[in-house]
């Protein structure tokens, strides 16, 4: 029999993305800090504010707790380079809370703007 995480502990880790996170940065790479987010690997960022990047937790698929990020139409390029990364910050207390692949890399431009289809982040429940 599979060990199985009920739906609210899982749902309170993806509330703490939900209720936390204010902005999503592209990347040139993998960050592991929020420095790397949000300086060292950065391309552009889209600021949402507090509480708008995600949704709230619900059924994933196959199973488990999904939150899906909110569509970038407006990112702001901050640097030239090919964005590979998405990494979602807590900026108010510098914090990294999640980070991923992109669907496919681009090369963006500064001073343009990107745009980012919604994603999901699942947390499975075994």
């Amino acid at each position: 029999m599979a060990n199985v995480v009920g739906d609210y502990a899982l749902d309170n880790g993806l509330n703490a993305i939900h209720n936390l996170a204010d902005k999503i940065y592209i990347c040139s790479q993998d960050p592991a800090s929020f420095t790397d987010a949000t300086s060292t690997y950065a391309l552009g960022n889209k600021n949402f504010g507090v509480g708008t990047a995600f949704g709230a937790p619900a059924a994933g698929s196959p199973n488990g707790r999904q939150i899906s990020s909110t569509a970038i139409t407006d990112g702001n390029v901050t640097a030239s380079g090919t964005a590979a990364k998405w990494a979602v910050v807590d900026s108010v207390n510098s914090r990294l809370l999640a980070n991923g692949s992109l669907a496919a890399s681009q090369a963006v431009t500064s001073g343009n703007t990107f745009t980012l289809a919604s994603f999901n982040i699942r947390l499975p429940n075994q």
